[in-house]
């Protein structure tokens, strides 16, 4: 890691951010300090709440004024204060200076420009390029971050890409023009674990070239071991611990700090027999998008999304599947609960469904459900939680009045942590943690046998992710549940699957319990992605060890 410089190149001193609300004000950041030297990484870590993000947005104003405001505080770039500094003097700063990676890119990159736009204007502004000569620079960025065949992305759009692939733009984006400090908010949240690697070694790399000092925002404590100098523990807007990185995590002093630390998916989860009855099953199944040119629009070629695949999950069984972005993970499930057209066969508790359309497919939809990756898309900011959560019953005619269907509905909200008089309130006023609990009593009111879980727990704190699998777990085993559970995060799906499928290019290419994929995976994709996640070393045997 790099060592810090004597004079500081940024320097944040009792720094608060208040917000305006109704009858008052908020305090979200508290007489906050530190200071970051060139070269140097400093890591902020916090729950979702904690004013990480807040703290960082101020460095660079970008905060909405007049509804936020700083009582107190100073920032100092090389010197010069920012806080309150004129509009001008930013922008020659935002995107030249100090770059940022924001944490959702899909709600950050603008959906009406291409790629090539996006990454080359901040090469037009601060660089005076034409397009045509910051193109060889845009297609360098892309390759660097890992954006495959580049040249063929220059042209597309953000909803044309993966959310892994939109965040590797961003970093592409804020990389630009080598700026002196760079402000990392989740940068790798929705990456894969392979990718998350490469997109680390990439920022540690360009620190040693060009001496880019970074503030690093994460949630994954074990990324701030791997990649921080120093870190400040924040909670409720205020820094409650600061320090070297090995000496926080080693011996922490806050109790807050220890929490953390101490909040990981544990356990593993004890294999279900072979006799346990077969509640979703696929044989040979596949996915192909066709690639249509020409006047005539004929099919070229096809992208073959998942590509001959077998799947079959019992009752109270987890099948983890894994793999990176455009493996096919969601796919296949999309095709399993046939919410897309695919070919091979298809079978729920027995029965072939693959043939089944219309009304009775209708009615299969309530023994089969699915929790999204992101709650917030999911759940609709119109309906009020109860709403939500009991709009199945309605559709299925489930309960014979609508106090009934009200009792439900508070049933399953209390048997997944959330207080029942929270059922008249909006997603919007939950926090992620809470908002995945109400996905997941949406699901599970309707008593299905199978569910899928796409990413449940990604976009979550550390702590809240724990949660979320313990009450994954016991709500299996009180409902004997069969769960598909798509993941990049291979420490989850150690702690949550019987049986995982390791995917790639839509095949699988190994597949087998949980515990000989952990302990002694066979193909070197997928001892690449242990060793990704896990840290794993391998010896002259090619044999590797957590």
């Amino acid at each position: 890691m790099s060592q810090p410089q004597d004079d500081p190149l940024l320097t944040v001193e009792d720094l608060s951010v208040e917000f305006s609300v109704p009858g008052g004000s908020v305090a979200a950041v508290r007489h906050v300090g530190f200071s970051i030297a060139k070269g140097e990484t400093l890591a902020l870590v916090g729950e979702s709440g904690s004013g990480k993000s807040v703290t960082a947005l101020s460095i660079l104003q970008l905060l909405p004024y007049p509804a936020a405001r700083h009582p107190n505080g100073s920032i100092r770039f090389r010197g010069k204060e920012l806080l309150h500094a004129k509009e001008s003097a930013l922008r020659a700063v935002r995107g030249n200076d100090i770059a940022m990676i924001f944490q959702e890119p899909m709600t950050s990159l603008n959906p009406l420009h291409t790629v090539e736009r996006q990454v080359s204007e901040a090469l037009i502004i601060h660089k005076g390029m034409t397009r045509r000569e910051a193109r060889p620079r845009v297609l360098e960025l892309l390759e660097k971050v890992g954006i495959r065949d580049a040249e063929s992305r220059l042209g597309a759009y953000p909803h044309e890409l993966s959310g892994g692939q939109r965040q590797r733009v961003m970093i592409a984006m804020a990389l630009a023009n080598e700026p002196d400090l760079l402000i990392a908010d989740e940068p790798t949240t929705a990456l894969d674990v392979t990718i998350q690697a490469q997109i680390l070694k990439l920022l540690k790399d360009l620190q040693r070239e060009t001496g880019m000092a970074m503030l690093f925002i994460t949630h994954d404590l074990g990324i701030v071991r791997t990649i921080a100098d120093r870190v400040c523990v924040m909670q409720n807007g205020q820094i409650v611990e600061s320090g070297e990185t090995a000496t926080v995590f080693d011996a922490p002093d806050h109790a807050y700090t220890k929490t953390l630390l101490a909040a990981q998916p544990s356990g593993r989860k004890q294999p279900v027999p072979d006799t346990a009855p077969m509640v979703m099953q696929g044989t040979g199944v596949k996915v192909w998008f066709p690639i249509k040119k020409g006047l005539m629009r004929r099919t070229v070629a096809n992208i073959k999304a998942v590509d001959g695949i077998d799947v079959a999950v019992r009752e109270g069984q987890t099948v983890g599947v894994v793999g990176e972005s455009g493996s096919g993970k969601t796919t296949l499930a999309m095709a399993l609960l046939r919410l897309i057209h695919s070919d091979g066969g298809i079978a729920f508790e027995g029965s072939a469904i693959d043939g089944v359309e219309g009304r009775n497919l209708r009615k299969l939809r309530r023994r089969m459900q699915i929790v999204f990756q992101d709650p917030f898309g999911s759940l609709s900011p119109r309906l009020s939680v109860g709403e939500i959560v009991g709009e199945g019953l309605d559709v299925h005619g489930i309960g014979s009045s609508a106090a009934e269907r009200d009792q439900m509905v508070v049933d399953v909200l209390r048997e997944v942590g959330l207080d029942p008089d929270s059922r008249h309130r909006y997603p919007h006023e939950f926090s992620g943690g809470q908002r995945q609990r109400i996905a997941i009593a949406r699901a599970l009111i309707l008593k299905p046998r199978f569910v899928v879980l796409d990413e449940p727990t990604s976009a979550l704190d550390m702590s809240v992710q724990a949660q979320i699998v313990d009450l994954l777990r016991n709500l299996q085993q009180a409902h004997d549940l069969a769960y598909l559970f798509i993941s990049h995060d291979l420490k989850v799906v150690r702690a949550m699957a019987d049986t995982v499928i390791v995917m790639r290019d839509g095949k699988v290419v190994e597949a087998g319990s949980a515990d000989t994929i952990f302990d002694a995976p066979q193909t070197a994709y997928t001892k690449a992605l242990m060793a990704a996640a896990f840290e794993m070393k391998a010896d002259e045997s090619g044999a590797v060890a957590i």
